[in-house]
């Protein structure tokens, strides 16, 4: 691997353990207003007093909000945009650049791809074209791959997020972000299939703090490497308290009893 982007990525993933505590906070630009992102400085300080090892936002924000406390946190630039007014919602196109990431200060940058979109060609064509720059400039990839489309009946299914990882590996990423498929033994299967460490989307919104939990305890398990969680964490009534007990599970290989003590539920 090339050095600089080495240096980058333990910014993110911790050389110790391999794995990694990722908040995204994105979903403005495809929701709008979203509970818990509007004033930025008090949920990056929120999330930085709690332990997360990095956040993702799209350029804008990064002013408002990144390294708004004492504590440091990785930044990871999101390159990819789409909003859920358009027709075409799932259909992403590149906002940014690694050569602006790497202006702002950026450890690294995301792009977002659902496969199955009509316009997955194009979305395909722009992964490539920012893994090669990434590795022009040393800057690590995250790449968020997801089965979305008419042809898709479960984009949850092992098979798809098997796909998904797949491709975010072949295609140049340095981290794949993608669903968890429900059980140990079949995202152990997902894993198998990548050479690159492997993260977990939150999904929708949970009420179950036991559940989050239970599903990254589950995911290393499997061997996954860590969680890229973006509303059911900043979104977490005690969102600080969440992130401690998360860094318990996924740093300290607690059990989900034990980090539970930490939220108090």
């Amino acid at each position: 691997m090339n050095l600089g982007k080495k240096i980058r990525l333990e910014r993110i993933i911790k050389r110790n353990d391999g794995r990694t505590i990722l908040v995204p906070m994105d979903h403005g630009v495809s929701m709008g207003r979203v509970e818990g992102l509007i004033d930025m400085r008090e949920t990056v300080n929120d999330l930085a007093e709690g332990g997360v090892d990095a956040v993702l936002m799209h350029k804008g924000l990064i002013r408002c909000g990144h390294r708004a406390s004492g504590k440091d946190v990785g930044l990871i630039m999101h390159l990819s945009a789409s909003t859920d007014l358009s027709p075409s919602p799932n259909s992403k196109t590149i906002v940014g650049s690694v050569e602006e990431a790497i202006r702002i200060g950026a450890d690294a940058v995301s792009v977002h791809v659902n496969l199955g979109d009509p316009n997955e060609a194009e979305m395909l064509s722009a992964f490539g074209a920012i893994a090669e720059k990434c590795d022009l400039w040393g800057m690590p990839l995250l790449a968020m791959v997801y089965a979305r489309g008419p042809k898709i009946p479960n984009s949850y299914a092992p098979e798809a997020v098997a796909h998904c990882a797949r491709i975010g590996t072949e295609l140049g990423a340095d981290v794949v972000k993608v669903s968890y498929t429900g059980d140990v033994e079949s995202f152990a299967d997902v894993v198998s299939c990548c050479c690159v460490p492997v993260l977990i989307a939150g999904g929708p919104r949970m009420d179950s703090t036991r559940d989050i939990l239970q599903m990254v305890f589950d995911s290393l398990r499997a061997g996954g490497s860590g969680i890229s969680i973006g509303r059911n964490v900043f979104q977490h009534p005690r969102r600080r308290e969440l992130v401690k007990a998360l860094r318990m599970i996924v740093h300290e290989d607690a059990t989900v009893e034990q980090a539970l003590e930490i939220v108090g539920e």
